[in-house]
């Protein structure tokens, strides 16, 4: 299979698995509110492909705005694990507890660099992947049909530091709106799609080792509306990881289409895990 066909779901993801907990329920209207967290943790944010850490701009607003420290990693989109290694260094030097959450690629890299650290309280997954050890991004792009990223992206060669070449993917930007952000106006979409951050086609073959998922709760938004990755797929993850997932009609682009809905599902698990 050609790498752009593998690509078209890149981005995405699933999971609420409170670790330990049996089978997956939805929330209900109306639930029991969580107290607060009597110190705030820091919120850690991990931007996934064809996209920076200004895509996460609304988010830190509104967590901002109820008090959470807030970082927005670089993820460098180089490959899986190197990806990992930065925001897991990112990781070591927050103090105290931590709520991480991750977008599209954003969700696996972020489930490699939480394994092992005690102080990472929750990981929340924004339409992305939830990769079992030995799988691939790629491995998973296939499993559902209905995703139109693949035929979209443009391949660009770029040389490495230690000789050879690697292939540099973006969205072709008179697809972008269409199949990234359908939800976001015309002129927030094109000024997207001109400042997206390329992908290494490699990032998207190199097999997980970690799954941060199975001993740390979770959280899931599923995106309805997602021209990148089919909505089975991430409800198909999610129920994998016996997780609790929650649903919204928007893009792939849900983190800046819908930022306070993202921001009070990682208040959410804050409130859950952090006391």
């Amino acid at each position: 299979m050609r790498f752009t066909s593998l690509l078209t779901t890149i981005t995405a993801g699933a999971v609420l698995a409170l670790s330990g907990c049996g089978g997956a329920s939805a929330e209900q209207p109306g639930s029991p509110e969580q107290p607060a967290p009597a110190v705030k943790p820091t919120v850690v944010l991990v931007h996934g492909a064809f996209a920076d850490a200004s895509s996460w701009n609304g988010v830190v607003a509104s967590l901002k705005r109820d008090g959470y420290p807030v970082i927005a990693a670089a993820n460098p989109l180089r490959g899986l694990h190197d990806d990992a290694a930065y925001v897991a260094g990112v990781l070591k030097s927050v103090p105290g507890p931590v709520v991480l959450a991750g977008h599209s690629y954003g969700g696996p890299v972020m489930s490699e660099a939480a394994a092992g650290n005690p102080n990472v309280k929750a990981l929340v997954y924004i339409a992305s992947f939830i990769l079992e050890p030995g799988e691939s991004t790629s491995q998973l792009a296939a499993k559902f049909p209905g995703a139109q990223l693949g035929p979209t992206l443009q391949t660009v060669p770029v040389p490495l530091a230690g000789g050879g070449t690697a292939n540099d993917l973006y969205i072709k930007q008179d697809e972008f709106h269409r199949v990234f952000a359908a939800d976001v106006t015309p002129e927030v979409a094109e000024l997207m799609a001109a400042t997206q951050r390329p992908i290494t086609e490699g990032a998207l073959n190199e097999p997980a080792t970690e799954a941060a998922w199975k001993s740390i709760p979770s959280w899931n938004m599923v995106t309805t509306a997602d021209l990148a990755i089919p909505a089975e797929s991430m409800r198909f993850m999610g129920d994998r990881a016996k997780s609790h997932s929650v649903e919204i009609a928007a893009s792939h682009a849900v983190t800046v289409s819908h930022p306070d809905a993202v921001a009070d599902l990682v208040d959410q698990a804050a409130r859950a895990t952090v006391t």
